[in-house]
């Protein structure tokens, strides 16, 4: 007989038959009240989980991921039609019984006072399960706490934005080279010329001023013009860095996470 310990971790799990066909998921367990140990699993069996059948776990036994116990899957399909309303009337519980083929509920009923009416023996269940009591909510998530009866799928977006970083410096550097110029200046320069004139009226006394016979020198001084290199700086204009705003596109391919959702 599994004890509340042993049920703990059943929540959420499979049920399987006898046949090791898999029954559906278990949705809840059920206590005695008297004993407080685990007495009924409600599993639910229908399509999407729209039915839910109650399932004696006195013989029922962990196995791997999931829980077995000694009845097919027809059979737990088959059990009486009971509201799981978080407790099980006497008459519930009685049906239940027969159905599964346990006749000692009436002496287990009456040993508790001697009287084996319904009403002196309380039978209602409390659940162990996070489905909590009837003004709770409704629905499990096998995965964490507790939800209500539906599931929230989730996909993430991709979101592309921008931001600014540093992609370099650039700087102005003035620097020194020398290359020739030729430039061509004209120049000019003194040559002598001998000029001879006759002796006339004109000159006849300039040219007698003096001892008739003697030696004599006469000089001229010749000059020339020659190239004068002079260097000066002259400012040919201001240069100075600035910066233009250039449009590109560039693609981003990342991937990103869905949800979906599949039913058993």
């Amino acid at each position: 007989m599994p004890t509340t310990h042993d049920v703990q971790d059943w929540n959420g799990r499979n049920l399987v038959g006898s046949d090791g066909s898999k029954i559906g998921k278990i949705d809840a367990i059920y206590l005695d009240d008297h004993s407080g140990e685990p007495e009924w699993a409600l599993v639910n069996t229908g399509l999407f989980g729209t039915r839910s059948s109650f399932v004696p776990i006195s013989g029922a036994s962990a196995s791997g991921d999931g829980v077995s116990v000694p009845f097919d899957k027809d059979k737990v399909k088959g059990a009486p039609n009971v509201d799981e309303d978080g407790h099980l009337s006497p008459q519930e519980e009685a049906e239940l019984y027969r159905y599964y083929g346990r006749e000692d509920y009436d002496r287990s009923a009456g040993s508790a006072g001697g009287d084996t009416t319904d009403r002196d023996r309380t039978t209602d269940r409390d659940r162990v399960s996070d489905r909590g009591d009837e003004h709770g909510t409704v629905g499990r998530d096998t995965s964490g706490p507790t939800t209500d009866d539906a599931m929230t799928r989730s996909e993430e977006e991709l979101r592309v934005g921008t931001r600014e970083r540093e992609t370099g410096k650039a700087r102005l550097r003035k620097y020194v080279v020398t290359e020739e110029v030729t430039k061509t200046v004209p120049v000019t320069r003194e040559e002598v010329r001998i000029e001879r004139e006759p002796i006339t009226d004109q000159n006849r006394d300039a040219a007698t001023d003096g001892p008739a016979i003697s030696e004599e020198e006469h000089e001229v001084t010749l000059h020339a013009e020659e190239p004068v290199v002079e260097k000066t700086a002259v400012p040919k204009e201001r240069v100075r860095l600035d910066k233009d705003v250039v449009q590109d596109e560039r693609t981003v391919t990342e991937e990103v996470r869905k949800e979906r959702i599949d039913t058993e």
